[in-house]
This record gives structure tokens, sequence and C-alpha cells, in this order.
């Protein structure tokens, strides 16, 4: 059994970021510029921000973060938004969700310019990339999908069990998994699905990306098979000086035996997530 190391492949995959950065600073004098939009105090918002903040800075990009409270407006929301689409000096920036209830998330992913939506929300880039046009590529999906190339792990005509079929990582994941490049046979199981242990002890490469801790158990596992573990919910733990820990969908101690390859969580797509948003910000100069 091997465990997937995300923050590794980061941290090499960013040296050669930060070696491309360093070459289109000199070439246009002024560096990459990601930039990000947070509205209130989520503390699960907040950590992820502040990590993709530290990510440009080690690679060699500038940074902004534009901070709003929870009363904010959607008008002034909507000037921010288009403040940075038409700011030359800002490559590319995300919205950071969720937002408050009173905010229309899919009216803000609509408002920012696609050539500057490194999260790949917009509807222009993901069809671009449904359908195989150059694009962005959604940032969890493409972070998997490097974890599996960089682990030489081999996806054509693999059966792939996908749990989970949110637009921000089911969805897209499952195109480019079933995509020429990927080549595998895709599955994706959601709420009305039935039989999913029998599904799921069916899959080469299993991914669950439903947000239950521990709801992939070693019987839903075959042996030999891949387990990636997209799950992030955060719980409450008496070990840790927040108070919380972070619990992925896998049941990780008795999941792992059965697999040959595995992620942790944390350190296995997460880390993968934030390294998928430089390499958008770096394809906005391409």
């Amino acid at each position: 059994m091997t465990i997937i190391d995300g923050n590794k492949v980061a941290k090499e995959i960013k040296e050669e970021i930060a070696a491309k950065a360093k070459k289109i600073k000199e070439e246009r004098g002024l560096a990459l510029h990601l930039a990000a939009i947070l509205v209130g105090h989520d503390g699960g918002s907040e950590s992820y921000v502040n990590f993709k903040m530290k990510d440009c800075a080690e690679v060699g990009f500038d940074s902004s973060l534009i901070r709003f409270e929870d009363n904010v407006t959607e008008e002034e929301l909507f000037e921010a938004i288009d403040k940075l689409n038409n700011n030359s000096a800002i490559d590319g920036f995300i919205v950071q969700l969720p937002l408050p209830r009173h905010i229309k998330e899919q009216k803000v992913i609509e408002a920012i310019n696609p050539a500057k939506d490194v999260d790949v929300f917009h509807p222009v880039n993901v069809g671009k990339m449904m359908i195989g046009l150059p694009s962005f590529v959604s940032a969890t999906p493409l972070g998997i999908t490097i974890l599996l190339k960089r682990y030489n792990i081999e996806t054509s005509g693999k059966n792939c069990v996908i749990i989970g079929r949110s637009n921000i990582v089911g969805r897209p994941l499952s195109v480019l998994m079933s995509q020429k490049e990927m080549n595998a046979t895709v599955t994706v199981l959601h709420s009305g699905s039935k039989n999913i242990k029998e599904i799921c002890a069916s899959a080469d490469i299993l991914i669950s990306a439903m947000g239950k801790p521990n709801f992939v158990t070693a019987d839903m596992v075959k042996d030999g098979a891949v387990v990636i573990d997209v799950g992030t919910t955060r719980i409450p733990s008496n070990q840790t000086k927040s108070g919380f820990k972070l619990s992925g969908d896998v049941d990780f101690e008795n999941v792992a035996p059965k697999c040959s390859f595995i992620t942790p969580v944390p350190g296995g797509v997460g880390p993968m997530t934030r390294l998928a948003l430089l390499l958008n910000t770096l394809e906005t100069v391409r």
C-alpha cells in the first residue's frame, strides 16, 4: 500500500511553477497576480484563503485579498468583481465560496470575467472543459488527475467510481476521467443511486467527494483498489488547539490496508487543489 503524498507532489510542482513565473516576470516586468474576495469569517474559508496567499508567495506570484463582512450587499460585491475584471494587473481571481444566503452565488460566478476565472466556475469555462477545448481546468479535478499521473497509476480502461456529483468536483471530474487522456470507464454515484456498496466494491479507482466522514468502509473497497479521498469535513476534536480536525470520507485506518494507493486527509488532495489555482493562473498569460 502506497500513501499518495499531495504535499510532496505540490512542492515539486511549485518549484516548476516558480521557474516559469520568474521567466514571465522578467519578460513582462510584472509578476503574476492572483486575487481573492472573501466574505465573512467562516473558519474553513479563512484558512483556505490564507493558504492560497501563502502558496502565491512561495512561487513568486503577487496576491491580494479583498474582504467584506457578512452583510455586504450584492451591489458592493459586484462592484469589487468589476474592478478586478478590469484591472490589467490582476491575472486571475476567485470569490471564495460559500457566500451568505442573501447573495446569489450563481449570479456572482457569472459576473467574473471567464479569462480570469481560475476557480473554473463560470459556465463558459466549464463548457469548454466539458467538450475538450483548451481551457482552465476545475481545481480539485485537475489536482486529482495530476496525482494519478505523478504516481504512474494506470487509468486507461479502468473502472472509476466517483461518489458525488457536485459542479465543483464530481461532475467535472467524471468528464476528465472519461476523456481520452485518462480514458477510464466512469460511474457517478449520488443520493439517488442504488446498490452503492456493490458498485464501489467493483471500482479499480474509487474517488469519494461527498463530505460525509468515514462513509467509505472497508467492505466497499476491493483489494488493490486506488482510493482518492476528497472529503474535508471539520469535526470537533479535543486533540487539537483549534478544537477541530479534518475528516475524510474514507475510513482510512480500515480501508488503507486493502488499497494499492490511497490519499490521506489532510495532505492528499487538498494541497493539489490549491496548486491547481496556481497552474490556472499561470495559464492566463498563454
